[in-house]
């Protein structure tokens, strides 16, 4: 396919490619979206469903394209009963996704400054108050060049644009935000960079560009995830898996937003972090295997080895044999050359007296 696109010089809308490319998104949400971000505000009090007839939009395709927008967070809306009892509804439709806290917040600041009254200075004026849009720093095109935290780009492309901005007299000191005092949101200075190949820093990269499913305010790019992955690849290393880091890094959010992602992710890692994994005691080696010797208590044509466990140099049936042999003769049975048969036994009552003769001959 072809492309052949040329910017208008004027009378243009800015969508961003979340909004143009959104995967559950049909056309008339689209469309939607851009035609009521490019409106003047004096056109701010008509309520959704006017300007849907004024693009054309039939009541059921309509009512399905607000449903969506309402489903990602795009549209919401506030029953509530005026001064006069009658039920109204209030509208709030944004070109970024906005959670249920962050979308009454925004409500809650436009009611509070509409409500400033006329003054009595002729011709009628009210107090200055500001627009009710916002809760978001701009993000991706929507940028100002002069903005102190400009957007972040893909590492193939940054420094061809680097390249192409840079004069030829330009210097570390040639810029008016080069120095230490350029202003109160100066970025930080950048940690050493990690090793790509790490396995703990790809997952932790990983985890931090995964952070703008959770909330739009941690939304990262690049080079900004990858100045912290090496931070929170430490986690890892401590016994944290990815969906504990996520979750440490997104939850219980402050009330009044995200300024400035990079730097409350920096700052909520340094903090948060956790206490290093005991260090297991060293598993002793086992112990060499002694030498194979030869029995010592072998006889003539009986030639046999074995392995000892310490000291011994008498394998253990030699061992075994010699002490039967000093047991019987404890009891006076000791065999009197290789022709001994060895007697039948006594019966128990024979034993007993023969055991305690010998008892009472050994007290005597």
């Amino acid at each position: 396919m072809l492309c052949h696109a040329i910017s208008p010089p004027r009378g243009y809308v800015k969508a961003s490619h979340d909004v143009v490319r959104h995967p559950k998104l049909n056309s008339d949400a689209k469309i939607l979206i851009a035609y009521v971000q490019g409106l003047p505000e004096k056109w701010a009090d008509k309520p959704l469903g006017e300007h849907a007839k004024r693009l054309g939009m039939k009541g059921r395709a309509y009512q399905k394209a607000k449903g969506l927008l309402k489903e990602n967070g795009y549209v919401h809306e506030w029953r509530r009963q005026d001064g006069g009892g009658l039920w109204v509804t209030d509208q709030l439709m944004s070109n970024v996704p906005l959670t249920d806290r962050e979308a009454r917040r925004i409500h809650d600041k436009s009611a509070a400054s509409s409500q400033v009254g006329p003054s009595d200075h002729y011709p009628t004026v009210g107090q200055p108050r500001t627009r009710s849009v916002g809760g978001h720093l701009p993000e991706g095109e929507e940028r100002e060049k002069n903005s102190s935290h400009p957007p972040t780009e893909a590492p193939e492309f940054a420094d061809e644009s680097t390249k192409a901005q840079a004069g030829p007299e330009s210097g570390p000191e040639s810029g008016p935000e080069s120095g230490p005092e350029s202003g109160p949101e100066s970025e930080p200075e950048s940690e050493p960079a990690a090793d790509p190949t790490d396995p703990h820093v790809i997952q932790a990269e990983r985890v931090l560009l995964s952070l703008r499913s959770a909330d739009l305010q941690l939304r990262l790019g690049v080079r900004e995830a990858r100045s912290l992955a090496g931070t929170a690849a430490e986690w890892l290393r401590r016994g944290v898996n990815a969906a504990e880091l996520r979750l440490a890094l997104s939850r219980e959010l402050p009330e009044e937003g995200v300024r400035y992602a990079p730097g409350f992710l920096g700052k909520r890692l340094e903090v948060l972090m956790p206490e290093p994994l005991p260090v297991e005691p060293a598993v002793p080696a086992p112990p060499a295997l002694r030498p194979i010797i030869a029995c010592e208590a072998q006889r003539e044509g009986d030639g046999h080895v074995f392995r000892p466990g310490g000291e011994e140099t008498v394998c253990r049936p030699c061992r075994q044999e010699a002490a039967w042999e000093a047991h019987t003769f404890k009891w006076g049975r000791r065999p009197q050359g290789d022709d001994w048969e060895e007697p039948e036994p006594l019966p128990w009552r024979e034993r007993i007296a023969a055991i305690q003769a010998t008892e009472a001959a050994a007290t005597e």
